[in-house]
This record gives structure tokens, C-alpha cells and sequence, in this order.
């Protein structure tokens, strides 16, 4: 079962940018190769909601919202996703978590909390 952990979440005013990581553990980097990788946030009293995946052949997709702002890489390699997230809004505040899919294998992180100041 794949282990994932988050960082690189803080506070940060709006406009500016953060670099969060998912760092997998577990698996091998030619299993973690296969997996679709994605992040998801949920604020407070909101539903948990994608922001964006990255699939083992590199396509990406974005929720409308952060289109143009984020940007969901992979190192395969490190075994690591990443979501580089630039102009920052306050309702970009929320928890953020990693997430793992492979047919019916399927994994989170416990989150990392960004926090986007007015």
C-alpha cells in the first residue's frame, strides 16, 4: 500500500506562491510510475474537491479555478508529485491532500494546510 506524505503548506499573502510535495512510500518507482497522482483540497465546511492530476504519461487536468495558476508535476524517480501554486488567492485556503490511483488501489496523505492572507 502506498504511504504518501504532504509538505510545504504555510501562510502566505494573496499573490503569492507555494510549492507543495507528496512524497510516496511503499512502492517501488516503476510501480509509483503507474499511478495517476493528484491533489485535492477541502476548506472549512466544504466538500474535499480536485485540483489537479497528473496521469503516468504526463497529461495533466485542472479544476477551472486554478487554471493558469498552479502547475501539478511529477519525479517519478523521487517517487514525489508536486503542485506549484502562483497568485494565490484567499479561497485558495485550504487543506491539501496528495492522492494515489491505480485500478482499485487507491491512497491519501494526511494533508498540509495552506493559508492564503487578504
Amino acid at each position: 500500500q502506498v504511504q504518501l506524505v504532504e509538505s510545504g503548506g504555510a501562510l502566505v499573502q494573496t499573490g503569492g506562491s507555494l510549492r507543495l510535495s507528496c512524497a510516496a512510500s511503499g512502492i517501488i518507482s516503476s510501480i509509483y510510475s503507474m499511478y495517476t497522482m493528484g491533489w485535492y483540497r477541502q476548506a472549512p465546511g466544504k466538500q474535499r474537491e480536485l485540483v489537479a492530476t497528473i496521469t503516468t504519461g504526463g497529461t495533466t487536468n485542472y479544476a477551472d479555478s486554478v487554471k493558469g495558476r498552479f502547475t501539478i508535476s511529477r519525479d517519478n524517480a523521487k517517487k514525489t508529485v508536486y503542485l506549484q501554486m502562483n497568485s494565490l488567492k484567499p479561497e485558495d485556503t485550504a487543506d491539501y491532500y496528495c492522492n494515489a490511483n491505480l485500478a482499485s488501489r487507491n491512497g491519501w496523505g494526511q494533508g498540509t494546510q495552506v493559508t492564503v492572507s487578504s
